[in-house]
């Protein structure tokens, strides 16, 4: 290789260095600019809200006394304890319901599931039971009974 062949290639190198070194400090202004350029553009904030289900901390419990209870048959009935609904309410609960809330929904009314629903969560929510057995003993009644009834419950908990 000649002289002139080496200063050409010496040039060449020197120019890829020119190049190189010019491409690195453009590309580090660059990565200054650019955040300084999108903070001074006009500022667009949204707030979104995205709403859930709410949490139904009973869920699992209503399932389990609606099974215990009917099975799940909104249109069940036990005539010998008139107890109507998935939840089987009987009409001393619908009294008692009546005096406390001044709703006066009748029995047929225990056949619609949220009406009843909404029956067993005012009691499970206003009674001061903060556990799911007492919950559910106090909705079958009281006494020796509603043990037996809580172990069938925990059976679909």
């Amino acid at each position: 290789m000649g002289k002139e062949e080496r200063n050409q290639s010496n040039q060449v190198v020197s120019r890829f260095r020119i190049v190189k070194s010019v491409f690195q400090r453009f590309a580090l202004i660059l990565c200054f600019l650019i955040p300084s350029i999108k903070a001074a553009a006009p500022v667009f904030s949204a707030t979104y809200i995205v709403v859930g289900e709410p949490i139904n901390i009973y869920k699992e419990l209503i399932n389990a006394i609606v099974m215990v209870e009917s099975l799940g048959d909104t249109l069940a009935v036990n005539l010998a304890e008139e107890a109507y609904g998935a939840f089987q309410i009987r009409p001393i609960r619908l009294l008692d319901y009546y005096r406390r809330t001044g709703k006066n929904y009748k029995t047929e009314d225990c056949f619609n599931f949220e009406v009843s629903k909404e029956i067993f969560l005012y009691y499970a929510e206003n009674m001061g039971y903060r556990d799911y057995q007492s919950i559910a003993r106090n909705w079958n009644g009281s006494g020796k009974m509603t043990l037996d009834y809580w172990k069938k419950i925990r059976k679909y908990l």
